[in-house]
């Protein structure tokens, strides 16, 4: 198979093919790494690869043969690295395979590498010191967002079809919207993060991916969901594939769209022209849209003081466990400013400080319980601003203490916690580019438990207003490697 017919395909297109004898696995797994070596030395995606051992590979399963890459943080592989974006991890190496990697293994992947991340997943741009920035492939001067930003890289430049992604304040999406991918983080509950990890971040963050297509995703929801006995959160499977709600018409929705973020940030003119012309669309589709200013229920500094309370004491034990395994000590040499700051701060939240952050979480929750007895979706820019130039994030990073850096996550990108804190199924769909060709995600919302409803509507989208032919410049087929 040559490169320029491999980036055609989907996974799930990958996979027929596998299916069909028209080419096998190992092919596969050969044209992904001349993908990544076409193009990696420029995004800097993938920061480890290896021949993947394809023994044993069903060749009915949904991936069967199709290359994929992993996230360097919440998943592990038995016998392959798993450094979590950190001099302080460096090496360490995973003993087993958790739950959510056998599953990936059960749906016919065949995993060959994992993707860079910001140190601890602590950020929405990826640029750790361990590895170096990762690039956006539509320039190469910006960041690809984060913390998925690696997955998100080597998925839009053309490597794999789709990738691992974790999300626990929009680290799927803003990754996807920076990276014109399309990018569904599932509701709370339905993908394992177990057995090793409890509540990543106290129920915030979850797992799936980021794709090419609407339906990569969903399918890939369909094989990994589905949690262990014990876990803290359990969301039941439908009585349908995920997949098969792609191809169903969404139905008349109640569409409520959020121009103002809750910090009164106001999109950019590129944004805000992109939001009214998804409208548009939307009406077009025959949905009803109305302009809506939905309310968190605490203040905006109350929403990042809960968040940063939550994010910063669960990081404590993380830090400390990595530092006991690798025997390093935790320092600035070993941590970046930003990290050690919302260490050191997550060790001043006393069990009170704790508890009252976890009755915001509640008292967010049941005000977005409130915004979808009014709409069916609610739709926001994902993100307010374009994709920022790499550095811009971690200027003055020294300065903050963990609140500062918290916040400043959040001003980057105040659209997406809302569906963390409620547990909310939430989707960013490139929708539009800007004048000078950026991709522009536009993020939809569904009430706990809908997903159903948003792969619906992103069918219908994908379909409207195909994006799957737009190139970056940097991508694996522009030329035969």
């Amino acid at each position: 198979m040559q490169l320029h017919e491999y980036i055609g395909f989907d996974g799930l297109g990958l996979a027929q093919l596998v299916r069909d004898g028209a080419v096998s696995a190992a092919e596969l797994h050969a044209v992904a790494v001349r993908a990544m070596h076409a193009v990696n030395p420029q995004v800097g995606a993938v920061v480890e690869h290896w021949q993947e051992d394809q023994a044993g590979l069903d060749g009915s399963a949904p991936f069967a043969g199709v290359p994929f890459l992993i996230k360097d943080v919440a998943v592990t592989m038995a016998g392959r690295r798993s450094e979590y974006g950190s001099r302080l991890g460096a090496g360490h190496v995973a003993a087993v395979d958790s739950h959510l990697m056998t599953q990936l293994r059960r749906a016919g992947f065949t995993t060959f590498g994992r993707t860079g991340t910001p140190e601890m997943a602590f950020a929405t741009t990826t640029e750790p010191v361990l590895y170096g920035a990762t690039r956006n492939p539509w320039n190469l001067a910006l960041s690809a967002g984060g913390s998925s930003g690696g997955a998100a890289a080597a998925v839009a430049a053309g490597i794999v079809p789709l990738a691992h992604a974790t999300d626990a304040a929009g680290s799927i999406r803003v990754p996807a919207a920076s990276t014109g991918l399309f990018g569904l983080k599932p509701s709370r509950g339905r993908v394992s993060n177990g057995p090793a990890m409890d509540e990543i971040f106290s129920g915030l963050g979850v797992q799936l991916g980021v794709s090419r297509t609407v339906r990569d995703s969903a399918a890939l929801l369909d094989c990994v969901q589905g949690v262990l006995p014990g876990e803290p959160y359990v969301t039941s499977a439908p009585g349908h594939s995920w997949l098969s709600q792609v191809g169903m018409a969404p139905g008349k929705l109640r569409i409520g769209v959020q121009r103002a973020a809750a910090n009164g940030a106001r999109p950019v003119p590129a944004i805000d022209t992109a939001l009214a012309e998804t409208v548009r669309l939307l009406e077009q589709l025959g949905h009803h849209v109305e302009a809506a200013a939905p309310a968190l229920g605490v203040s905006w500094d109350g929403f990042v003081q809960a968040n940063a309370r939550i994010w910063c004491a669960n990081l404590v034990p993380w830090i400390d466990a990595l530092a006991q395994e690798s025997g390093r000590a935790i320092s600035p040499a070993t941590l970046e400013a930003s990290t050690l700051a919302c260490y050191h701060y997550g060790q001043t939240v006393s069990a009170v400080d704790f508890v009252a952050a976890l009755d915001a979480r509640n008292t967010v929750t049941r005000h977005a319980g409130a915004i979808f007895g009014q709409y069916d979706v609610l739709l926001t820019p994902t993100l307010p601003d374009l994709p920022w130039q790499l550095g811009r994030y971690g200027e003055n990073e020294a300065a903050l203490d963990g609140l500062g850096w918290t916040a400043r996550l959040f001003e980057h990108s105040p659209y997406t916690p809302l569906a963390n804190v409620a547990g909310l199924p939430a989707m960013s769909v490139p929708l539009a580019q800007s004048s000078d060709g950026l991709p522009i995600g536009m993020q939809f919302m569904a009430a706990y438990g809908n997903d159903a409803t948003l792969l619906r509507l992103a069918g219908q989208l994908e379909r409207a207003a195909p994006w799957v032919q737009r190139r970056p410049p940097v991508w694996a087929g522009t030329r035969e490697n």
